[in-house]
């Protein structure tokens, strides 16, 4: 018996010779790497007569070695990661590979093969799979696939703005969302009627979770796919890149047993995401959290997560009210849409229950009135109402490429900056995929409800002058954090302005 040198728990690096087909090296569990500038065959004990039998028709003049499963895996993910970025380069996004894609699919109508159950060497799966890859390497939240006249595009949401992908021939949009249905179970034959679903990929060792919405149009079915995080992609507070102040104060609130925090601001403007590191910060095998959510968009393990359904009756409303019977610690609410959930919210949070939730409103003040607006009592919102974070997300400048700029005068007089400092805008390289920036920072105002705000309230003050009091107080507004973004030379005037600069 041949006795090969093995190798435990080492973390190898791919050596991927451009000769070889890896595609069925792979499939016999055949993989190679180089071990102290020698190169090896790596195989696993388990599958090794398939290995060795593949190896002896290959021409290679490799030592053989084998390692442990998990060592395998790691080595592995790391060959269908290159793997999967070479299909990608080979599909490029020209009119002739389009169409020898087109005749790889014709071909396959042809040997009238069943496309949608075919195996991995199918056009259209790996093009859908690529489309996942392309969208994790760009780190985009979301791919638009629309159908035109005569042709479809693909679009991804990269830092918050759309930005064209690649165009594709009209057949094969049909086949992409075809394919897209299948791996949603949605119905294929259905093209009249709107349907969601959601999905699972594995890409090179990951697991995405994808939620899946198709529309019909007038010139045929749109698709919108959000990438959502799993709970080890949770980030903290800390790198979501607000202030110290607004970090530490969140911190303090989510120390009380009772009362309720709220987080304001526009869709998208990852509200979510603060919430669930909030949750994350506090949560011990101690504490039972519960969130009712419209959708769950991060699958966390150590927290209960109930999804709205409107179709069956699940609403935010009747959701809570079931929560508050499972004994929770602290209750997280989507958004708070309507009255009665309003209602329900609060007198939870009155009665013993940290709870969290998010509000539709431009400013943290205006939080104040909005919840009037549903009908709630202002003793109320005062004794239960703890602090309300307004929030943003700002993109940054590409630090490759931004260039300098002046503000014109009137422009640095009306926001009362100086006119003679050196400011920065955007350009596009490279790096940045041309647009300019490259990643956001979350900023923010947090307005804490301390006696003296509970004072204003009582005696009538409204949004605006409770705004003004805060402000003379010290309270750091997102006007604020965005000019000192400008001069710092984060951002540029141009972004600052679309995120908020003017509003004070």
């Amino acid at each position: 018996m041949i006795r090969f040198p093995h190798f435990q728990d080492v973390n190898l690096e791919p050596l991927w010779e451009e000769g070889l087909n890896h595609k069925i090296a792979l499939k016999h569990n055949l993989l190679f790497a180089l071990i102290d500038d020698e190169k090896y065959a790596i195989v696993e004990q388990k599958s090794m007569s398939d290995s060795l039998n593949y190896l002896a028709k290959l021409d290679l003049d490799y030592r053989v070695a084998t390692v442990d499963e998990e060592s395998f895996e790691r080595l592995r993910n790391k060959f269908l990661e290159i793997q999967t970025g070479s299909e990608f380069e080979e599909m490029s996004t020209t009119t002739e590979d389009l169409i020898e894609v087109e005749s790889d699919l014709l071909e396959f109508i042809r040997n009238s093969q069943d496309l949608l159950s075919s195996e991995e060497s199918a056009p259209i799966i790996k093009l859908v799979n690529s489309l996942f890859f392309q969208a994790l390497q760009k780190e985009a939240s979301d791919i638009h696939i629309e159908s035109g006249e005569r042709k479809g595009e693909v679009r991804l949401r990269i830092d918050g703005a759309l930005k064209k992908h690649l165009d594709l021939d009209k057949m094969i949009i049909g086949l992409v969302i075809n394919r897209i249905k299948v791996i949603s179970n949605l119905d294929i034959s259905e093209k009249r009627i709107p349907q969601d679903g959601r999905t699972q990929i594995s890409i090179s060792g990951k697991t995405l979770d994808v939620r899946v919405s198709i529309l019909p149009t007038y010139h045929g079915e749109r698709v919108v796919m959000r990438i959502l995080a799993q709970s080890e992609h949770i980030p903290t507070l800390e790198s979501l890149g607000f202030q110290d102040d607004i970090t530490k104060n969140l911190y303090k609130l989510m120390a009380h047993s009772h009362g309720m925090i709220l987080v304001t601001g526009p869709t998208g403007s990852g509200k979510s995401t603060t919430l669930h590191a909030c949750l994350q910060h506090v949560a011990t095998p101690d504490k039972n959290i519960i969130t009712v959510e419209d959708p769950v968009e991060y699958n966390a393990d150590n927290i209960s997560q109930i999804q709205v359904n409107e179709k069956v009756g699940l609403t935010f409303a009747a959701g809570l009210r079931s929560i508050l019977r499972q004994d929770p610690d602290i209750i997280m609410v989507g958004e708070i849409r309507d009255s009665e959930t309003a209602d329900i919210a609060l007198r939870s949070a009155l009665t013993g229950h940290l709870l969290l939730s998010t509000l539709h409103t431009n400013d943290a003040t205006s939080s104040l009135s909005r919840l009037m607006d549903m009908g709630i009592e202002n003793f109320l919102i005062s004794s239960t109402l703890l602090g309300v974070l307004a929030q943003r997300l700002a993109r940054k400048l590409c630090i490759h490429c931004k260039q300098e700029t002046h503000l014109a005068p009137a422009i640095a007089e009306e926001l009362n900056m100086p006119s003679d400092k050196i400011y920065f805008e955007a350009k596009g390289c490279k790096q940045c995929d041309f647009t300019g920036y490259k990643g956001r920072q979350a900023i923010g105002e947090l307005f804490l409800i301390d006696d003296d705000v509970k004072m204003m309230m009582k005696d009538g003050f409204n949004d605006h002058q409770i705004r003004e009091a805060m402000k003379q107080r010290g309270m750091k507004t997102i006007s604020d954090k965005l000019k000192e973004m400008m001069l710092s030379g984060e951002t540029s005037y141009e972004e600052a302005v679309r995120v908020g600069l003017m509003d004070g």
